[in-house]
């Protein structure tokens, strides 16, 4: 089990990383918008089973990556990191075209399944996994699977949290988040910084962990 400390600062790096609005946090607010907090909270559920997707994947996935080579272990961390940095200077420099207009209500199941979906398929929630968590794993302190399904469960909870509070903001500000561009502008450039400082962060740790 990682010790306490490095628990602590994946936990701030986690919440540093979901504050930033990407595919799956989209999803959750134009669905709060357009159909309210229940909605919203499926949404959630929905977008949190496909964290165990990618928690899952990257306990089998890095522990083979490991065994097999460090080398690799190595390559996967820095082209995360440079993936990282691309979105900060995509956000900070590209401008949104994003809003939270209203859209069509669908079923419970559409809302969990699609969030589900959009989750799985979300290329930062996948880096963060097999590029940025295995640096808080440690495999001197015991089996690294069981160690990133611990963090992969923080994720989720800390997600959950996270992702809902946006549920709840989207449906009581419904009709604000439709029209607002200024602020979709200012989140672009608050995401930017957070993707710049999560990819040097990533790329500038230490080495690979060595195998045992």
């Amino acid at each position: 089990m990682p010790p306490l400390p490095v628990l602590a600062v994946f936990a701030a790096a986690s919440l540093a990383l979901m504050i930033v609005p990407g595919p799956a946090v989209f999803y959750i607010i134009t669905r709060s918008v357009a159909q309210g907090r229940a909605a919203g909270f499926l949404s959630v559920l929905g977008v949190h089973a496909g964290s165990a997707v990618h928690t899952v994947a990257a306990a089998l996935g890095v522990s083979a990556l490991l065994a097999a080579s460090a080398t690799a272990f190595t390559v996967v961390k820095y082209l995360g990191a440079a993936y990282l940095l691309w979105l900060g200077v995509r956000k900070l420099f590209g401008g949104s075209k994003e809003t939270a207009d209203q859209i069509a209500p669908v079923s419970r199941s559409r809302l969990f399944g699609e969030g589900f979906v959009v989750n799985v398929l979300n290329p930062k929630t996948a880096i963060f996994f097999l590029a940025f968590l295995p640096q808080f794993v440690d495999p001197a302190r015991g089996p690294v699977a069981p160690q990133i399904l611990l963090l992969g469960l923080v994720w989720i909870v800390l997600g959950m949290a996270s992702d809902g509070s946006y549920a709840l903001l989207a449906a009581a500000l419904a009709g604000r988040l439709r029209r607002s561009r200024r602020a979709a502008r200012r989140l672009d450039i608050a995401s930017g910084l957070v993707y710049l400082g999560l990819g040097a962060t990533a790329a500038l740790t230490g080495d690979a962990p060595q195998k045992t």
